[in-house]
């Protein structure tokens, strides 16, 4: 099985009213509920846009936390999804219902190595 980033960026987001949003939760309810039972979710969620952001470098050895910089706008992290699924097939399936249950785009990435036991794994 192959892991995917399903993923959007915040800018993709219509100004849908507060109705449609409601929705579009619906949906995405519904479809995490099949994900779920097809045992191909992984994890799902979006970012809390009122919560505190910062950035850590360790290039010194020692981890600085600072309150920036940060990506710019366009290249803000909106959500995401990640699938575990047999083939590019399925990923494309599961990205194309999380597209229209969500009504924007979505960008699909497959991981490098497997999850839990995979080379990156300690």
């Amino acid at each position: 099985m192959t892991e995917y980033l399903i993923a959007f960026q915040q800018e993709w987001v219509p100004d849908y009213s507060e109705d449609e949003f409601r929705e579009i939760g619906g949906a995405v309810r519904e479809l995490r509920k099949e994900m779920r039972a097809a045992g191909v979710l992984i994890y799902t969620g979006g970012l809390d846009d009122e919560a505190p952001v910062f950035s850590v470098d360790a290039g010194t050895g020692t981890p600085l936390f600072t309150d920036g910089p940060y990506m710019e706008s366009k290249e803000h992290l909106g959500g995401i999804a990640i699938v575990e699924v047999p083939d590019e097939d399925a990923a494309r399936h599961w990205a194309g219902r999380i597209a229209t249950a969500c009504r924007w785009p979505q960008e699909v990435h497959r991981f490098r190595f497997p999850g839990p036991g995979g080379p990156t794994q300690a």
